[in-house]
């Protein structure tokens, strides 16, 4: 299903220009730093890519996660990388959008700090119970956190997901729900499921398996409309709460000096990868989906610097202090 963005410019490829003197790549590996731990949305992202990059440009490409304060430690790791094509960088909704209005001290621009190459997938966010909770829709959760202290899980301070739950206690006037971070999304549903936290705000790429197992409930998505993976989850905003229509999402950047030729190349090659037919199918089996045209070069910059304008600034206007 198409969808709008929030930033509707898209660029076309750059004509891939020759190489520039010196052969790349070499027999060196490309490192390829996912933000987040193994097991959520950046790192399923992230191993998508990798392995078409690969066969495209006949290297290999290495999955790297350095997880920790919301993705900004392995964003931090690849802004201060050396520009050679040789470290990859997964930029994130959480660190490059949300993070520059959470940390103070952010080590890295989110736009300049980089070259960015493409917008590689969005995925929906969700709020969900596990599927033995009394709690049945949106409106009877809040009635709860009215009442009482209920608890989300989120994958760190300064996350979407922590944004997007922020955002429900002020607009829904929900005091007592409190914030529970974690490291990523996987130690976050370990605690779901065992009974630890009440409910969890994630992206829906970690959780289509729980949901078709029934092992959860979700109560909200965060797309416009419903999605037809799962047309029985409500939105957001048909529920009252459209401030929290945004999306997850994840592409393919390096640290800022990157060789144009070099990035071409990578852009091109990441573009055909998201569309191989193989890749199309695993964005559906999770209900992910890959923007149409691509968003690539100087747009999926501006993509990210309208994002973070917005939703970072909505962090700020929330009091989110991480770092």
């Amino acid at each position: 299903m198409k969808r709008r963005h929030l930033l509707a410019a898209t660029g076309g490829l750059l004509a891939t220009p020759a190489l520039a003197q010196g052969a790349w790549p070499s027999a060196k590996p490309i490192r390829f730093i996912a933000t987040f731990p193994g097991g959520g949305f950046a790192d399923t992202m992230a191993r998508l890519l990798a392995e078409q990059l690969s066969q495209s440009i006949g290297q290999a490409v290495v999955v790297e996660n350095r997880a920790g304060a919301a993705g900004t430690i392995g964003a931090a790791a690849g802004a201060q990388a050396e520009p050679d094509g040789y470290t990859l960088v997964l930029s994130h909704s959480s660190p490059f959008g949300v993070a520059p209005g959470t940390y103070p001290n952010l080590p890295y621009h989110p736009v300049d700090s980089f070259t960015h190459m493409s917008l590689m997938a969005e995925s929906a966010n969700l709020l969900m119970v596990r599927a033995d909770s009394p709690i049945q829709t949106l409106a009877q959760y809040l009635e709860t956190a009215r009442r009482q202290p209920l608890r989300f899980a989120h994958s760190g301070v300064g996350s979407m997901s922590h944004l997007m739950g922020e955002v429900l206690v002020t607009t829904a006037n929900v005091p007592n729900l409190e914030h529970v971070p974690y490291r990523g999304s996987a130690p976050g549903l370990q605690d779901l499921l065992g009974g630890r936290v009440e409910s969890m705000m994630d992206p829906i790429t970690t959780n289509v398996g729980l949901i078709r197992g029934g092992q959860v409930r979700v109560l909200a998505i965060s797309t416009p409309q419903r999605i037809p993976a799962f047309p029985d989850i409500p939105t957001f905003a048909e529920q009252g709460v459209a401030q929290l229509t945004n999306t997850t999402w994840a592409g393919l950047s390096a640290p800022a000096g990157l060789d144009p030729a070099i990035a071409a190349r990578l852009t091109e090659a990441a573009v055909a990868g998201m569309r191989a037919p193989v890749v199309q199918e695993r964005l559906l089996q999770v209900a992910n989906y890959s923007p149409e045209p691509p968003v690539t070069g100087q747009a999926y910059a501006d993509f990210i610097r309208s994002f973070a304008e917005t939703w970072g600034g909505a962090a700020r206007a929330a009091g989110i202090v991480a770092g």
